[in-house]
């Protein structure tokens, strides 16, 4: 019986742990369940490096697959449904998915697209029409307008995916881009996705098939939409024309063509080496017409020439207009191949592990730079042309500038993302500008995982300038403009990072003369990720009037609780102490940029301007011994009311050396009509000399502080030599 009892209780106490393991698996099952509906990328089945239309490919796939059209009996076909168009609509715009990246679904708080889609017929016929073809290069706002400008001939498809002769000729559009492949480059446009870039460029009927080359204007064709017809139509534009050199025109062809500013391309076929293909050199001409004449030597035939241009093996070599032709000079670019399996030491040590491009600067291998865009000639002759020029460096581990002395900017990416390709020739741009003050490197998080997970990298591209111990994120735009603000905001800082207790000591704790205007936002908030370049710019033009400053309410999350903010970006101006509590004022406007924030603070500024009667304005100005500007306003006036507070930054700027007053003309309106007011508001300057000033003054037409008080300074320098000159004479 104890044996049976024992037996029993052990079988029970096996049961147990076996019920506790089968709970526990599906504990983590379902987290993983859970992860899996979370986590977008899954849900679309990609890598988080897929490229575009690699995420375009797969939510295809899995639209045709659970679209509640083909899943009637399914009640969770609509909300399953919603989810991966919710991944897609993230994923897809480039923005959109670096906070996703970032930050997760927090992120996206602000942006809640994906409730609506189509019907299975427009994923089945309409949807990516040309994503399966590797000849026709989808083209999008932001890629058109490097496309079609790169020099190289464009024959662009704009098209509509609901338009049914777009998809008959679709068929023939890829037979056609097969045959020409090589010769000129053929792009498509979807105009439902880009509708602003179709009418920009006046396409009003779909399909319309333009020719695009930089430097002329579109050309419609009109013709028939046969294969043969397209063919004959496209070659009329491709001139392909390899001139052979030899000794008896070689200076005359270089000479004439430098005169007219082009360069030449130039194959020289000898022993060894790679000379390329009288079919490759045709395609060149045809890609490079307009651009660089393109040419090729028998150095068997030619050999005294050859030799005195130092060739010994067959190679290309690029002659920029007025390079010097001889054995010390041949070319500003020499294009080269090189074996990396007859030296695999070599590549290894530039980590470079698979074919790819590179431009090398200067002398040795230190400084140079790899392409990671297209592997196509427009992409790869832009690239070429900006990295000789810029000063961008390609980082590693050996040349990593963490203990550096020197401020870097370094941008980590990943080559399959597009933000980070579009990024690299603004950064190019960007380092012209600041050559000698800052260096430029980009570090592949692909090839040096170890050191992005080092510096926390979580999202590409992520920008950040080191200045020895200090690091600083760029958040801003893609553009080099935002860049060298960034840096500029970083070297003169307009706007204050406080801390709770800066805060209290800066902000609450102000002297009496100070007013503040304090941004509490999070990194993750999109809104806030908007203003905070205006942010600073509109700092930048209160400096020494308003202190402005920011606080990381993510970081201080307990201090902003406490202060009472409930929603990012809150941005509060603190006026002028008074014997009153804790005061400030909070931000309410619909528009967050510079001028519209810069017109708000102002307006809790004291006056600095006067405001004038008929009596003070005869007294003051007219017979009165200094300069004047004055603004002559009517109070029910919109212009005038949002003019007020920029006069009175101006009436700050020239404090001292000019006064400000103002004339309300609704009021006054005999005073007006005699000084020739017919609009408002108006601007006229009085400056003081000997001779009696007329009531008409000197009308300015600027409603810009910044112009007006320069405007006005010229004007008193002018009045000045004037007036030497005058003595002078006497």
């Amino acid at each position: 019986m104890r044996e049976r009892m024992g037996a029993w209780l052990n079988r029970n106490d096996y049961v147990r742990d076996l019920k506790r393991v089968i709970l526990c698996f599906l504990i983590v099952y379902m987290a993983i369940l859970v992860g899996t509906d979370q986590d977008f990328y899954s849900l679309l089945g990609v890598s988080k490096t897929a490229s575009s239309r690699e995420i375009r490919q797969a939510f295809k796939k899995l639209a045709l697959k659970l679209h509640p059209d083909k899943n009637p009996n399914n009640p969770n076909a609509h909300s399953d449904f919603l989810k991966i168009n919710r991944a897609y609509e993230v994923l897809k715009d480039e923005d959109l998915r670096k906070k996703y990246d970032k930050y997760g679904e927090k992120g996206l708080e602000d942006n809640q697209e994906g409730g609506q889609y189509e019907s299975w017929n427009y994923y089945r016929y309409d949807f990516g029409i040309y994503d399966d073809d590797p000849e026709i290069i989808t083209l999008d706002r932001r890629e058109f307008d490097a496309a079609v400008n790169s020099g190289e001939l464009w024959f662009v498809n704009f098209y509509s995916p609901g338009c049914s002769h777009c998809h008959d000729l679709a068929p023939t559009w890829r037979d056609f881009a097969k045959e020409v492949d090589g010769l000129l480059r053929i792009g498509a446009v979807n105009c439902g996705d880009d509708r602003m870039l179709c009418r920009m460029k006046g396409v009003n009927s779909y399909p319309s098939l333009f020719i695009f080359r930089s430097g002329m204007a579109a050309v419609k064709y009109h013709g028939d939409r046969s294969k043969e017809s397209l063919v004959s139509f496209a070659m009329q534009h491709v001139r392909s024309t390899v001139t052979e050199l030899w000794t008896g025109n070689f200076v005359n062809a270089i000479q004439t063509a430098f005169a007219a500013g082009i360069g030449w391309l130039i194959t020289f076929c000898s022993k060894g080496g790679d000379c390329l293909s009288s079919q490759t050199r045709l395609r060149l001409s045809g890609m490079l017409d307009g651009l660089v004449n393109v040419g090729w030597m028998d150095c068997a035939t030619q050999d005294n020439l050859c030799t005195s241009l130092d060739i010994t093996t067959s190679t290309t070599a690029y002659f920029p207009p007025g390079a010097t032709l001889n054995n010390k000079e041949k070319s500003n670019v020499v294009v080269g191949k090189f074996d990396c399996s007859s030296a695999p030491d070599t590549c290894s040590n530039l980590y470079v592990f698979q074919p790819c491009l590179a431009v090398f600067k200067g002398q040795g291998t230190k400084e140079y730079e790899i392409h990671h865009g297209k592997k196509i000639l427009y992409d790869i002759l832009a690239f070429a042309k900006e990295s000789v020029h810029s000063h961008v460096t390609t980082l590693g581990p050996q040349n990593f500038p963490a203990n550096d002395k020197e401020p870097w900017l370094v941008d980590f990416f990943a080559p399959w993302c597009p933000p980070c390709r579009a990024l690299l020739p603004e950064l190019r741009k960007a380092s012209k500008h600041l050559y000698g003050q800052l260096k430029f490197g980009t570090l592949d998080c692909t090839v040096h995982e170890g050191l992005c997970n080092m510096y926390n990298i979580q999202a590409y591209p992520t920008t950040v300038v080191f200045n020895q111990s200090n690091i600083h994120e760029y958040e801003g735009h893609h553009s080099a403009e935002q860049i060298l603000e960034f840096i500029e905001d970083l070297m003169n800082p307009s706007v204050i990072s406080l801390t709770p207790t800066t805060f209290n000591e800066l902000v609450k704790q102000r002297k009496h003369d100070e007013v503040w205007m304090v941004d509490f936002y999070s990194p993750w908030c999109h809104p806030c990720q908007v203003l905070m370049p205006e942010w600073k710019r509109m700092a930048r033009t209160l400096t020494g009037l308003i202190n402005v400053g920011s606080i990381d309410c993510q970081q201080y999350h307990s201090f902003c609780a406490e202060e009472n903010v409930r929603r990012y970006p809150e941005i509060r101006f603190f006026p002028l102490k008074s014997d009153k509590a804790y005061q400030y004022y909070s931000y309410s406007g619909w528009n967050r940029d510079a001028y519209s924030l810069r017109i708000w603070g102002l307006g809790f500024l004291p006056p600095a301007s006067i405001d004038l009667t008929p009596q003070t304005f005869n007294e003051k100005i007219l017979q009165g011994k200094n300069h004047w500007v004055v603004d002559f306003y009517a109070p029910w006036c919109g212009p005038c009311q949002n003019f007020a507070p920029e006069f009175e930054l101006l009436a700050r700027m020239i404090k001292g050396k000019v006064k400000a007053g103002k004339v309300d003309c609704q009021a006054y309106a005999q005073t007006c009509q005699k000084a020739g007011i017919r609009a408002y508001p108006t601007v006229k300057f009085y400056p003081y000399e000997r001779a009696k000033r007329t009531i008409w003054g000197e009308q300015i037409d600027s409603r810009d502080a910044k112009e007006i008080a320069t405007l006005i300074y010229e004007k008193l320098e002018n009045l000045q030599k004037h007036g030497k000159r005058n003595k002078d004479e006497l």
